[in-house]
């Protein structure tokens, strides 16, 4: 009050001329402070509008009027400070963007909803409107949408043929080719639904992959013929072979087969009309199931996500509108085709969109943009560790004489964003983060540097993902008083999670085949009684205007390879090759490196484990990015007061031999160990030896 009677003072005080500059420099204070707020209201006017339209149509009309009655509320009752509104200023152009995209993907996915219509039915709409234009570009194939669509007819008419109906599973073992996208095509068509099998997986994996899928048949490429053949014996009575000869340099005679058992799908492929589909299949529906696309399989005990036609809609038109992709766009995708990455967001683009998507059967760092180049590509997909080793390649012509204009994918880290656009004359990046079990999705649809996604400040309720407070080690919420979730401020890592809304494609949660592993992934009373969330476990932190950056992972699992890892699991498996004595796995950080390479610490004081054996083993039966990259044998265990073995302290010792008195080791590039000297540690720390 002093001050202002002071201001006052000196105002009525200061001669007639001054306080009319002072006047007038306080009007027009007010003006620009008036313009400012209108040009505010004119751009919040119209996005709050559009908010509300969008959960008018989507939620109803009572839930639509409540949400423009909130935002009334917020905007103009709670009066919120200027901060607010320049970030609401900024943000503005990206969040509208952002919001008409999704108008368009929930617009889309009703319209195909309302007309009951599934995968099959909308890329055969493709067919007849580009039946020539090419669909999939291999090493050395290429296929059309007429070519791709006749595939997928005769593979739904051999099975229908052989009794396979609506509901039944048929497990698929395949590498990157057109045939792969055909045969699980194909058998929607006829409402069998498809697990696309990890080619990594051997053994006691492959086994529980095709168990847990409740397979009634597995189709495989011969090159698989081997893996098969391990663990045929021990399948259900009830699983039926097929072989594809996906090698036409190997013979399709006995050697070819599986113990006999297998029935050569090339040839009965032959003997059935290309044309249609018979006309006794039955009709699958738009929420129909489609795929299962495995999660986490780390040890032999993968879980079977659950895709259906609805879910693969939504990821695939996500993108697609969020990034702003064309028709006339070719995408380029090393990654494999059971994955959600390159099976849904690239090869989506071409059954639902009528774009060209090239594959690959195996990454090659050197030949990416140089397949960019050759195939005439305009958008690359990769994930963090493909551009790490993209950029390490030598320097070459193709670096920039390519067409491509985008790159999306996940896990560019912001340490080499730069460079990598900046060396491969990358107008834009397109970073996005989810689950494929999940439905916490998000997407960085301006390039931002470092950013996986955003939160809209303006309104956040719109899309509703949240970042609660949570534990870092267990990954369990931090509750209050009222035992409901605490939302994280903005700069303070916090756990993601995406609210659940059943019959809403876009926040329904699908989960696993095994019921009791979706229940894991869920987390209840979020904000208030009875609500429900899926929880990602990975730890994310927001800025001031709502970017969103990883942090890293809660609890038992870690992210290696572009995969992620699950510590129990492996642990699990490595217990039992080493006669169950104590195991402790743990990710580890390698300087340079995406993600954190697995450690393991087993409990072996006299050293009875033979490393030599224990590597072959594991090279033979345990995915590659699954496998320990380091070993140490502990003289001795520290338990807790629950009698839980402590991973913190030896997870912070990691691999450094100075301050480590227990034998280490790490894994060479045949998959054999060999002792990890200081001298090799130095060569770590240098980033002298890759893994």
């Amino acid at each position: 009050m002093l001050a202002v009677n002071r201001a006052r003072e000196k105002y009525l005080t200061a001669p007639k001329e001054v306080q009319i500059s002072m006047g007038n420099e306080k009007a027009n204070v007010n003006e620009k402070s008036s313009r400012r707020a209108w040009l505010l209201l004119g751009l919040l006017v119209p996005l709050l509008s559009a908010i509300t339209a969008v959960v008018w149509y989507y939620e109803g009309t009572w839930y639509g009027l409540a949400a423009l009655y909130s935002s009334l509320v917020v905007v103009l009752l709670v009066k919120p400070g200027w901060r607010w509104f320049y970030i609401a200023a900024v943000t503005g152009p990206r969040d509208t963007i952002a919001l008409i995209a999704y108008i368009r993907v929930l617009l889309f996915i009703k319209r195909l909803e309302r007309k009951n219509l599934n995968v099959g039915d909308v890329f055969e709409a493709n067919v007849a409107k580009q039946p020539d234009k090419l669909a999939i570009v291999s090493e050395s194939q290429k296929w059309t949408f007429r070519q791709l669509n006749e595939q997928a007819n005769r593979v739904a008419n051999v099975f229908h043929s052989h009794g396979y109906k609506k509901g039944d599973v048929v497990g698929l073992l395949l590498e990157n080719r057109p045939e792969f996208v055909a045969t699980w095509l194909g058998l929607s068509k006829i409402g069998v639904i498809t697990p696309l099998i990890n080619t990594n997986l051997r053994g006691a994996s492959l086994q529980h992959s095709i168990k847990v899928g409740n397979c009634t048949a597995l189709i495989y490429g011969i090159s698989y013929r081997l893996a098969v053949m391990d663990i045929a014996k021990d399948l259900p009575a009830h699983v039926a072979l097929y072989q594809f000869n996906d090698e036409p340099n190997v013979s399709e005679g006995a050697e070819g087969l599986t113990q006999g058992l297998a029935q050569q799908l090339n040839a009965l492929l032959e003997t059935v009309p290309k044309d249609k589909v018979a006309a006794g299949a039955s009709r699958t529906d738009h929420q129909d199931k489609l795929v299962y696309i495995y999660t986490s399989g780390t040890t032999g005990l993968p879980k079977a996500a659950v895709i259906t036609h609805s879910r693969y809609f939504f990821i695939a038109a996500g993108i697609h509108y969020t990034l702003g992709f064309r028709d006339t766009d070719v995408f380029y995708t090393p990654l494999p085709l059971y994955h959600t990455a390159g099976g849904i967001m690239s090869m989506g683009q071409a059954l639902l969109f009528g774009s060209t998507v090239v594959i690959r059967k195996k990454f090659s760092a050197s030949g990416y943009f140089a397949d960019c180049a050759r195939f005439k590509c305009t958008v690359g997909q990769y994930i963090g560790e493909m551009a790490r080793y993209v950029l390490a390649t030598p320097e070459a012509p193709h670096d920039r004489q390519h067409q491509v204009r985008m790159v999306f994918g996940n896990g560019l880290r912001p340490q080499i964003w730069k460079q990598f656009v900046d060396r491969f004359n990358i107008a834009k990046v397109g970073e996005f983060y989810g689950a494929t079990e999940g439905n916490a999705n998000i997407m960085n649809n301006d390039s931002t540097m470092g950013a996986i996604g955003f939160i809209s400040r303006i309104l956040p309720q719109i899309y509703p993902i949240s970042i609660i407070r949570a534990d870092p080690h267990t990954g369990e919420p931090i509750r209050n008083e009222k035992g409901l979730c605490q939302l994280c401020a903005p700069h303070e890592p916090g756990v993601f999670i995406g609210k659940i809304v059943k019959g809403n494609p876009t926040r329904e949660f699908l989960g696993y085949v095994d019921t009791k592993a979706s229940s894991k992934k869920v987390v209840y009373d979020v904000f208030c009684k009875g609500d429900k969330a899926f929880i990602s476990g990975d730890l994310l932190v927001a800025d001031e205007r709502g970017y969103l950056y990883f942090k890293d992972r809660t609890g038992d699992t870690f992210r290696w390879k572009g995969e992620n890892v699950s510590t129990s699991e492996v642990e699990a498996q490595l217990s039992n090759l080493v006669n169950y004595k104590d195991t402790i796995v743990y990710g580890v950080c390698i300087p340079q490196t995406e993600g954190r390479a697995g450690m393991a610490a087993i409990y072996d004081p006299i050293r009875e484990v033979d490393v030599s054996r224990l590597g072959t083993i594991l090279a033979s039966d345990m995915p590659s990015y699954a496998r320990p990259q380091f070993l140490r044998f502990l003289r001795r265990v520290d338990l807790t007061g629950t009698f839980k073995l402590r991973k913190v302290e030896l997870q912070q010792q990691g691999y450094n031999p100075a301050i480590i008195e227990d034998e280490l080791y790490y894994a060479q590039p045949d998959g054999s160990y060999a002792p990890l000297t200081q001298s090799i540690f130095e060569q770590i720390q240098r980033n002298e030896l890759r893994f």
